[in-house]
């Protein structure tokens, strides 16, 4: 079954994202930090957010993605913009959250609230796997590049707050989201041998969305080597993470 109420409205619109007041100011914020401090980044709100906006859900937390410097140095122009020129602004410290794999966490991110929303900032990346990690070598990518080396198609769009407009660098996250399908952008036996996880995320998010898992997906999933990787790769901890999760939300929607 699909969310009917999400899907419905993709396919009777254009993928147009509404901001709240609160996202307007966010964004305005991160605009006119690059204004201010003249760079010529391209900042994207990325992932769930972006994914959740087109099914007409609303997120606290903000995911953003920019193209020529880490997520750490943009982040402290945010904080600087602000200090500068609103100083009683809502705007906590730049935290940064070191990589961590065990916690799927593979790039450094650098964190801070403007407005009471949490903001997440990474570079722009690219990631190369290695066959018995799930550890990856990463290094600056482009959007294209970045899209692809995401989970799912759905999870996989980008909001351009210079463009104000969506970008579906995949090619079919927008399709998929209308058809209510869980799809992986590269093939799914080359994104689950670079991180087996992925096979658990897939039925977590057909359960929480009520999506339909792609045929492949299902083939990939049943493939023995995958199946074996999976038990070299991940932690007995991320198997509970996610199983956990999936419990969750199945609890939940029962209430």
């Amino acid at each position: 079954m699909t969310n009917s109420i999400g899907t419905s409205k993709l396919l009777l619109q254009e993928p147009t994202i509404v901001l709240t007041e609160k996202e307007t100011a966010i964004f305005k914020v991160i605009m006119d930090t690059i204004h201010h401090f003249h760079l010529n980044t391209v900042p994207r709100a990325a992932g769930g957010w972006v994914r959740d906006k087109l099914l007409g859900k609303e997120s606290d937390d903000i995911d953003i993605a920019v193209d020529d410097m880490s997520g750490e140095a943009f982040a402290y122009k945010v904080k600087d913009f602000l200090t500068r020129t609103s100083p009683g602004a809502s705007c906590s410290s730049v935290g940064v959250v070191r990589a961590n794999p065990d916690q799927s966490k593979h790039l450094e991110t650098a964190t801070l609230r403007v407005f009471d929303i949490s903001l997440d900032v990474n570079n722009l990346r690219t990631e190369t796997y290695t066959l018995d990690s799930r550890i990856p070598v990463v290094a600056l990518g482009t959007p294209q590049e970045d899209a692809s080396r995401r989970d799912f198609t759905i999870n996989a769009l980008f909001y351009n707050l210079r463009t104000a407009s969506v970008e579906d660098f995949t090619g079919t996250g927008l399709a998929d989201l209308r058809a209510g399908v869980i799809r992986t952008p590269l093939e799914p036996t080359i994104t689950f041998q670079d991180d087996p996880l992925r096979i658990l995320r897939a039925v977590r998010f057909s359960t929480r969305l009520g999506f339909k898992l792609d045929d492949e997906i299902m083939k990939a999933a049943s493939d023995p080597n995958i199946y074996g990787l999976l038990l070299v790769k991940v932690s007995r901890e991320r198997w509970g993470v996610e199983i956990h999760k999936m419990l969750i939300r199945r609890l939940t929607s029962l209430e």
